[in-house]
C-alpha cells in the first residue's frame, strides 16, 4: 500500500527523560558551574596581581597572587607546620561547635517545651543575647585561662546563641494537626515528641547550625589571635607582626576552604535526610 503523497509527516517522539536522571543532571551541572566560578576567581586574583606587580598601583606585597599563596603553603608544608595549624584549628572548631550544638539542644528543648523554663531562661538570654560575642574572650581568658578550655568555650558559645533560637522556633511551630493526629493513634508524649515534634524541628535545626557555622569560624579566627601560639588565626597575628602579607592570605585561603567543606558536610546531611525539601520551588522552575 503506497503512503498518500501531501500529508505532513509525523512528529518524531521526544525522548522522556525520568525525572530522577534529570535532577541528578542538574545537580551535576550545578556543581561543575560552582567549580568553574571558583577557578575564575582565582584566574582574575592572579590576573589582577600580575597587572600590579607590572604597573606598580599600589605596593605589590600587599596583593600576594595565588601561586605566592600556594609556595607559602607549601614552604609551611615542608617545614611540618601547617598540619599542626590545621589540626589544631581543625579540633576546636569541631569541638565547640558540638559542644554549641548540644547545649542549644538542651536548653531549646526545655525552653521551648516548659513554661517554667522559658520564664526562667527566655529573660536572660534575650539580654544577653544581643552582646557581642568577641565581647566575652576576655572574661573567657579570666575564668578559663589561656589555654584550650578558654577558646572552645568562646567557639562554643558563639554556635549556641544563634542556634538557640531556630531549636526554640521549629519546636513551637509545628504543626498542631500532626501531633493530635498522632495522639488520636495512640502515641505516647514520649513519641510523639520524638517521632513528630523532633522530625518536624530538624530542618529548623540544620538551617541554624549552617547559619552557626559562620560564626563558629569567626570564633575560631579571633580565639586563636589571643593566647594561641597554633591554629590558622595563630598564622594571621604572626604575619602581621613580620608583615607577611603572603602568610595572611594563605590561613585566610585556609579557613574559607575549611568552612566551604563543612558547610558541604552539613548541605549533603541535610540533602540525605530531607529529600523531601528537594521537592520545593525551586524545583518547580523548569530551566
Amino acid at each position: 500500500m503506497k503512503l498518500q503523497r501531501g500529508l505532513p509527516a509525523l512528529p518524531q517522539e521526544e525522548v522522556i527523560v525520568p525525572r530522577k536522571i534529570s535532577e541528578a543532571r542538574k545537580e551535576r551541572n550545578n556543581k561543575y558551574y560552582k567549580g568553574i566560578s571558583l577557578f575564575v576567581f582565582f584566574c582574575i586574583w592572579q590576573f589582577v596581581s600580575h597587572l600590579n606587580g607590572l604597573n606598580q598601583w599600589f605596593n605589590p606585597v600587599f596583593l600576594p597572587s595565588p601561586v605566592t599563596v600556594v609556595k607559602t603553603g607549601y614552604e609551611y608544608f615542608m617545614a611540618g607546620t601547617l598540619v599542626d595549624h590545621l589540626t589544631m584549628s581543625f579540633y576546636r572548631m569541631i569541638a565547640g561547635f558540638s559542644i554549641g550544638v548540644v547545649v542549644a539542644l538542651v536548653l531549646g528543648i526545655l525552653i521551648a517545651t516548659s513554661r517554667e523554663f522559658d520564664n526562667i531562661l527566655s529573660p536572660v538570654l534575650n539580654m544577653v543575647g544581643p552582646i557581642p560575642v568577641f565581647a566575652f574572650l576576655p572574661m573567657f581568658l579570666i575564668w578559663f585561662g589561656i589555654g584550650e578550655s578558654s577558646k572552645i568555650a568562646l567557639i562554643a558559645y558563639a554556635t549556641f546563641i544563634p542556634l538557640l533560637s531556630y531549636i526554640v522556633d521549629g519546636i513551637k511551630n509545628t504543626d498542631p494537626v500532626l501531633i493530635r493526629s498522632a495522639r488520636s493513634l495512640g502515641a505516647t508524649p514520649r513519641q510523639v515528641f520524638t517521632k513528630v515534634i523532633l522530625h518536624s524541628a530538624l530542618p529548623h535545626i540544620f538551617a541554624g547550625m549552617k547559619i552557626s557555622l559562620a560564626l563558629t569560624f569567626s570564633a575560631l579566627v579571633v580565639a586563636e589571635m589571643m593566647g594561641a601560639s597554633s591554629g590558622l588565626g595563630y598564622i594571621i597575628v604572626n604575619a602581621k607582626n613580620w608583615f607577611k602579607m603572603s602568610d595572611m592570605f594563605l590561613s585566610a585561603t585556609l579557613i574559607g576552604l575549611e568552612y566551604t567543606l563543612f558547610y558541604g558536610i552539613l548541605t549533603r546531611l541535610e540533602n540525605h535526610l530531607f529529600k523531601w525539601k528537594k521537592a520545593g520551588a525551586s524545583k518547580a522552575v523548569e530551566h
